[in-house]
């Protein structure tokens, strides 16, 4: 060996350690090369590759047969942590190539994670159980931050959303069921024009809500001066529904959440006439991630498991991507 020590040159490949444990195994060059799965001139080439890199001896042929040096013996315990070490990456990360197969984290607002995660947490489950799900609920500014910062890789969010470095694809359509007392007058209607929400006091939530925007956003539009009762602020869609019982106002709610929030609350709903005003949700991430076909069989598992549990949602096609 020439001495010249192992900081001279390249660390040496896993296929080069690989061939010198394999000649340690068998002490015989033939069968070290089949255990390796290579050839015996390129099971030599890698020794001799990597005695050159370390500048030492590990192995002596003879007539009488293949021996380890001191210095072979002394790599041995390092060259198989190394290469059970890369193993161990290749392993880990072969999940992450399988359909569905990895830990992906989803984010969901509060205005949707009661309503629709029951039915997608068991269409999972039933279509992808290998799939390992984290799921985060919060509002949706915070939850846009998370994806950025590639704490969670999507989030089931109100479209569109404008903030750069993320990507969408659409996954269902809702409309906005307006819910009121049962002594108003427009309880039951199926034909509520946006211009009926004029001066009528509704029940909002609070600031950081994406629903909350989308109902000003609403008013505005129906030409609406001031419809916040300021003297209720919540971040639960069931307390708005019992202030709307008490009689303090009405609210927009989204068709998802209806069924389940005034299962209980002597409260009555009122339908907008066709076209009648929503929100359309789908799953935003960042226009770096690789995985677009992954999240595309995320979004037609949810966009069945809305049909399947017959939430109050259409589901919707994006074959443009948001």
């Amino acid at each position: 060996m020439s001495g010249r020590g192992i900081g001279a040159t390249s660390p040496p490949s896993v296929a080069q350690l690989r061939a010198f444990l394999a000649i340690v195994a068998e002490g015989h060059f033939g069968r070290a090369a089949a255990r390796a799965g290579v050839s015996q001139p390129t099971l030599s080439h890698h020794l001799s590759a990597l005695e050159t890199r370390l500048g030492v001896q590990l192995v002596e042929r003879s007539t009488r047969g293949v021996m380890v040096t001191a210095a072979g013996h002394r790599l041995v315990p390092y060259a198989d942590a190394a290469v059970k070490a890369v193993g161990a990456v290749v392993t880990a990360m072969a999940a992450e190539h399988e359909w569905l197969g990895g830990a992906i984290g989803l984010g969901l607002i509060p205005t949707s994670a009661p309503y629709v995660l029951p039915a997608f947490l068991k269409a999972f489950s039933r279509e992808a159980p290998d799939l390992r799900l984290t799921v985060r609920e919060d509002q949706t500014g915070r939850l846009i931050q998370s994806v950025l910062a590639a704490d969670l890789d999507m989030a089931l969010l109100a479209l569109p959303v404008k903030e750069r470095g993320l990507s969408s694809i659409r996954v269902f359509h809702e409309d906005f069921i307006l819910v009121v007392s049962e002594s108003d007058p427009v309880a039951g209607s199926n034909s509520l024009e946006v211009s009926d929400l004029v001066d009528r006091p509704l029940l909002l939530l609070d600031e950081g809500h994406c629903l909350r925007d989308q109902a000003l956003e609403l008013c505005r539009e129906a030409g609406s001066g001031s419809p916040l009762v300021e003297s209720a602020r919540t971040s639960s869609l069931t307390t708005v529904v019992e202030l709307v019982a008490a009689g303090y106002g009405a609210s927009l709610l989204p068709a998802t959440a209806v069924g389940v929030e005034t299962r209980r609350a002597r409260v009555a709903t009122a339908r907008f006439r066709a076209p009648a005003p929503g929100r359309t949700m789908g799953l935003v991430f960042r226009d770096s991630d690789r995985r677009r076909e992954e999240f595309e069989d995320v979004a037609e598992i949810l966009r069945r498991a809305c049909t399947r549990a017959r939430l109050a949602a259409v589901p919707v096609a994006d074959p443009l991507g948001g």
